[in-house]
């Protein structure tokens, strides 16, 4: 079937329901906007409190901030110093406190355009910028290569050099870390970039991108004079900007692209292979709406949309020159697609090319709206986002980038920092999405503060030799200031928050108190419309919307509804029993712990029990073991296998039983490895090897 032909059968129809298939699978316009707004969010928090010179700045860019959560699709992070600053010109550097920041000189002179060589013009107190530098005719430069080795190692242990970035996989999830450095001025070789801007963007983001200047990230051109040494001028936040202007036609004809990338383009391809990557879709993106080769985006002509960027990448492979979208000059084939490569690609593009739209059956993630039109070609389409994207659905995605939009609290310096920024959001006029963020974000901080505050007490308690009344009324006021906030993260957040109430009472040997927080907590996840977020079998309708929370706000069915995996951050000391894991988490840089719900349920009962009621304490093991051995993924995700068969044999023994203890112990070491919790399996196992081994003798 010829192109022609589905132009016979009603490409609108075809383009209609490819559009509502899409927004689906990539997100209806309110769904991304309420993912860019809430990450947006927390990140304008950490910047309120990140203005330390010795912290480094992190943000989200790449396809996550962008809006996509397509399956399979990793997390860029760009991490760069705050207190070194690139300039291009040496007049630029009155700008700066040389007691405050350390500067680095741009050097295009002898590089490929959008590439050039950093030179150190100042002392630098940071170890891997010191041993990065190498002199070239006695001037001392960053060697790309060699900084990006060492920040590579100093990620995960599991990182390997991917581009520019170390890669890492957490929780099944790809994760892309760019250590940069950052110029706060606008590239002069993207000079002309300004005067190209007629139609597109807008002026206001224009001047909004050039103020924000640029960034250089660790890799050179392969076929640079000095690949080894030169960095390449990232515009990341840029394109961000600009992807946040596009309208919703626009940004899934962007996602169109990516997703036929995948499933056709380099489908059964080796990593070597995949020459072509979703920048170059991106960037293809760009041009045609700036170039205004498209005069209408809307859903009626998005296959149109699609076809005009897939021939232009088509004519780049063909001429082997793919220019950037800011430096033209720099052509983003240059490296790779040229000779036999080039060739055969335009070779496997050509043949989708003949096919005509209809390549797009080969992509699975649209086929059925495909399909579905060629069987009823006149049927009309509905595109009202609004009819597809159930109210449920949404609920689903928007806890569930509460979820995994995590805060840093590294100290209580930093967390009574976060609380004077929260105080003066507060205040101001925030939207719905803003406010929950604002609520999650809070509770977290809350009880992270409780835990440190009275555990940098109880240190200063075991310095002094003599407790005195004054101490010890210290300890009884923090005691007592821990406690309310954790009740108000609990008021904040949302019931699985009460648990950590429930920990705290455990640490401090109030266990019938304990006990009692435990079983407030299970009433109320027992209720009907209770859901148990970031796991497979929810049932968001008769969830969200049951009847019991007609009416109520977002922030309501958060604190009434919902309920998380417990978070354990691994730089805090929480209780005794799971010091091991948290260690082991911290030497492999794991900064998280996370517990699935109900296994922390029955942890803390068994530990509490054990103290007042050992045979309770017996059946709640039991409980545990029942929920360990034969969870199908309900309630103990595959990832979090390995955590819960170690806290099933931290309990089993705890309560005495060696042997069974030593089995479980065995089986977290046999599943997936995602929270490098090993050493202090090893360890637990080594203990009772050893306890046996005594018994024997």
């Amino acid at each position: 079937m010829t192109s022609y032909e589905w132009l016979d059968l009603g490409i609108q129809y075809v383009s209609e329901s490819v559009f509502m298939k899409l927004c689906y699978k990539v997100g209806s316009s309110e769904q991304v906007i309420m993912r860019r707004e809430l990450v947006d969010f927390r990140e304008m928090m950490i910047n309120q409190v990140i203005k330390m010179r010795e912290e480094d700045r992190i943000v989200t860019s790449g396809s996550h901030r962008e809006g996509f959560r397509l399956e399979g699709s990793d997390v860029d992070l760009m991490i760069w110093p705050n207190d070194h600053i690139v300039i291009w010109d040496l007049n630029q550097a009155q700008m700066y406190d040389l007691n405050k920041k350390s500067l680095v000189l741009c050097d295009c002179f002898d590089s490929p355009s959008g590439f050039a060589l950093l030179e150190l013009l100042t002392p630098t107190h940071r170890e891997s910028l010191k041993y990065a530098c190498m002199r070239i005719n006695d001037r001392l430069y960053i060697s790309s290569s060699k900084y990006r080795q060492i920040t590579c190692s100093a990620g995960f242990p599991n990182s390997k050099e991917h581009g520019p970035c170390g890669s890492c996989v957490l929780g099944g999830k790809e994760y892309d870390n760019a250590h940069c450095l950052v110029c706060d001025f606008w590239p002069p070789p993207a000079s002309k970039w300004i005067d190209r801007c007629h139609s597109w963007p807008p002026s206001y983001i224009v001047d909004d991108i050039v103020r924000n200047g640029c960034h250089f990230v660790a890799i050179g051109h392969k076929l640079g004079k000095h690949a080894d040494k030169e960095w390449r001028i990232s515009f990341s936040l840029a394109e961000q900007k600009l992807v946040y202007s596009m309208n919703h036609c626009q940004f899934l004809t962007y996602g169109l692209l990516k997703l036929f990338l995948k499933d056709s383009i380099n489908n059964g391809l080796s990593d070597e292979d995949k020459l072509l990557c979703s920048y170059h879709m991106k960037t293809a993106v760009f041009w045609a709406i700036q170039q205004n080769t498209i005069h209408h985006w809307h859903p009626q002509n998005l296959l149109q949309c699609f076809w005009v960027c897939f021939k232009l990448i088509l004519k780049w492979v063909y001429e082997g020159i793919c220019p950037n979208f800011f430096i033209p000059e720099n052509n983003m084939f240059l490296s790779n697609i040229h000779g036999e490569a080039q060739k055969n690609l335009f070779i496997r593009l050509h043949k989708l090319y003949e096919k005509g739209i209809v390549s797009l059956l080969y992509c699975p993630s649209i086929r059925s709206s495909i399909t579905s039109v060629l069987i009823n070609p006149r049927q009309p389409v509905d595109t009202d986002e609004h009819m597809l994207i159930s109210k449920a659905s949404y609920a689903v995605d928007l806890l569930d980038e509460l979820y995994n939009n995590i805060l840093p609290t590294l100290d209580l310096h930093r967390c009574m920092r976060f609380l004077n920024a929260t105080e003066k959001l507060i205040i101001l006029p925030l939207t719905q999405y803003q406010v929950l963020m604002l609520q999650k974000l809070s509770a977290t901080v809350l009880r992270n503060t409780a835990f440190m505050l009275y555990n940098f007490l109880t240190v200063i308690v075991q310095l002094r030799v003599n407790t005195s009344s004054a101490v010890n009324k210290q300890v009884y006021l923090v005691n007592k200031t821990s406690s309310y906030m954790l009740k108000l993260a609990a008021k904040f957040g949302c019931i699985s928050d009460m648990l950590y109430i429930a920990m705290f009472y455990y640490k401090t040997f109030r266990y019938k108190e304990a006990l009692s927080i435990i079983e407030m907590t299970k009433v109320k996840l027992a209720e009907p419309y209770v859901m148990y977020v970031d796991h497979s079998e929810i049932d968001a309708e008769g969830n969200m919307f049951h009847e019991s929370l007609w009416g109520q706000s977002w922030s309501t069915k958060m604190r009434h509804a919902v309920a998380y995996d417990i978070v354990l951050e691994n730089a805090i000391f929480y209780i005794n029993e799971l010091a091991p894991e948290q260690q082991s988490g911290l030497q492999c840089r794991y900064t998280l712990l996370p517990i699935p719900l109900y296994v922390f349920i029955h942890m803390l009962e068994i530990l509490c029990y054990r103290h007042v009621d050992p045979m309770r304490a017996q059946t709640a093991v039991d409980d545990l073991q029942n929920l360990v051995h034969h969870d199908q993924g309900k309630y103990v995700h595959v990832y979090q296998r390995d955590i819960s068969w170690n806290i099933l044999g931290i309990c089993q023994q705890i309560t005495g039983n060696q042997q069974v203890a030593l089995y479980s112990y065995q089986q977290s070491l046999e599943q997936e490895i995602d929270h490098n919790i090993q050493h202090a399996t090893l360890m637990r196992i080594q203990e009772i090897m050893g306890l046996m081994h005594r018994a024997h003798q």
